[in-house]
């Protein structure tokens, strides 16, 4: 009965959300403000709605209902209570409910500022956000049903969200639990420090399409989502570290960093969102690169759903890699979608983004910055290629194969290297126009004392020369 409550308060916040969108919609176009207002409420109902949803299935889970297909398949009577409940994100159906949930709170928080200054975004920024939380509502409710039963019937036992004809509710006595894998402490933190920075990076491309479809191009939509970028960057940094961390101890593969293609699949979007934070502070300072700010934030808006594609629908190999999924191409067509959409408004207001000032220098911090998002786009392509090659092979040849460290680490030390350098180059460069000269002058000083530290530590420390070499080169 409860597990019934919870599917049911899903399906209507589905509900709500859409109607959300499609009031705030109606509402621009129809120029009625109470529509607008109207959308904006539906969507701060919805963190509520899913919060009691997120209780129901926790309770589940807690209390050992394993008749609950989703609770018989995380948890087990063995199992301590904290790992229980981040059981949670520890499946397929429960990751995708903990993702709505997520980006259901952090929509009501954008929905709940000051909009005096900034009325014509609003609507737009509920559909964006509105459209992307329907579509992992709508795979939880499809797909992915966390409160589905098990019944016992003429077919045998299956799960269902309702009690079939002629069939009785089946109970195990124990559930199978949770990955051995995945019991380790990392699992109340780690996942959902990776979710935060993912759903995170979600409002600044809201408002980014905001500002393409309203026409709004100036950087005011930059200023506005400067903080939850950061705090986005920061999760997902923090949830790249700790996986790292985790993995240290429960994989074993020697080093904190495996080229797993789950963790590569997290490590793209921190890739085009960190090239993203270094070029809007072009964009503010000498009101450039605005066409590239844009491509940056929806690459990173769709390798954020890309790497949530690639886990949840099975096609990786990998130990993160939840089991096969019939969700895959839904992703894939959500990605697909978005993508073209976005680079439509791109083109649309292409002449509207074009740059205030050009670029005079090549030893510029704006040029030095540009340099260094371009090496950080040849790493991503890099990650990319290794991620999907495999995938393409399978495709066309029927065989799998797999791309390992060694092909990432001979392709990427080099980029890496250049970025490093380019770490203790720029920051010291002038704006608007820089020569050798005035740059040798701002960079012998921090040099010379960084080679100094060098040497201290060759002789006190280690005397690893790739240790010692990356430590002087950022200075």
């Amino acid at each position: 009965m409860i597990a019934n409550i919870g599917f049911g308060v899903l399906l209507i916040t589905f509900l709500i959300t859409l109607y959300s969108v499609f009031a705030a919609i109606y509402g621009v176009r129809a120029r009625n403000a109470a529509f607008v207002e109207s959308a904006r409420r539906a969507m701060l109902l919805t963190w509520p709605m899913l919060t009691l949803t997120a209780g129901i299935l926790i309770y589940l889970l807690v209390t050992n209902h394993y008749e609950v297909q989703f609770v018989y398949e995380v948890t087990s009577r063995s199992m301590p209570t904290y790992l229980k409940v981040t059981a949670w994100w520890g499946g397929q159906s429960g990751s995708l409910l903990f993702w709505s949930w997520l980006m259901s709170a952090f929509t009501s928080l954008v929905t709940l500022r000051k909009w005096d200054r900034d009325r014509e975004f609003l609507p737009w920024v509920i559909v964006v956000c509105g459209i992307t939380m329907s579509f992992f509502l709508g795979m939880s409710l499809i797909f992915e049903n966390p409160f589905a039963q098990l019944y016992q019937g003429f077919a045998g036992i299956a799960a269902h969200t309702f009690q079939p004809a002629n069939s009785l509710l089946f109970t195990p006595s124990d559930g199978r639990g949770l990955n051995p894998l995945l019991r380790h402490p990392g699992m109340v933190i780690h996942p959902p420090m990776l979710y935060l920075g993912f759903v995170s990076f979600v409002i600044p491309y809201a408002f980014a399409m905001a500002a393409l479809i309203t026409g709004r191009t100036d950087d005011r939509w930059i200023r506005i989502t400067r903080r939850w970028s950061l705090w986005a960057w920061l999760f997902l940094s923090f949830g790249l570290v700790l996986g790292s961390r985790w993995a240290y101890d429960v994989l074993g593969w020697g080093g904190f960093w495996g080229w797993d293609p789950v963790e590569i699949a997290a490590f793209m979007p921190w890739l085009t969102g960190t090239a993203f934070l270094h070029s809007v502070m072009i964009q503010e300072k000498r009101g450039m690169l605005k066409h590239w700010n844009m491509l940056l934030v929806i690459l990173t808006y769709d390798l954020v759903i890309f790497g949530t594609f690639l886990t949840r629908s099975g096609v990786l190999s990998s130990v993160h890699a939840f089991a096969q999924s019939a969700i895959g191409p839904f992703f894939f067509a959500f990605i697909g979608l978005t993508f073209i959409t976005s680079i439509i408004l791109i083109i649309y207001r292409w002449s509207e983004l074009s740059s205030e000032t050009q670029m005079t220098s090549m030893l510029s911090r704006e040029a030095l910055f540009l340099l260094n998002n371009l090496l950080f786009m040849s790493i991503l392509v890099v990650c990319f290629w290794g991620v999907i090659y495999p995938l393409i092979s399978e495709l066309f040849t029927g065989a799998k194969v797999t791309v390992g460290p060694p092909f990432y680490e001979r392709a990427t030390a080099p980029l890496f290297a250049a970025l490093m350098l380019l770490m203790g180059i720029a920051p010291l460069s002038a704006w608007g126009h820089s020569t050798f000269e005035t740059l040798g002058r701002a960079i012998w000083k921090p040099a010379l004392a960084a080679f100094a530290l060098v040497v201290l530590a060759y002789f006190t420390y280690t005397q690893n020369v790739r240790w010692l070499v990356s430590s002087w080169s950022p200075w």
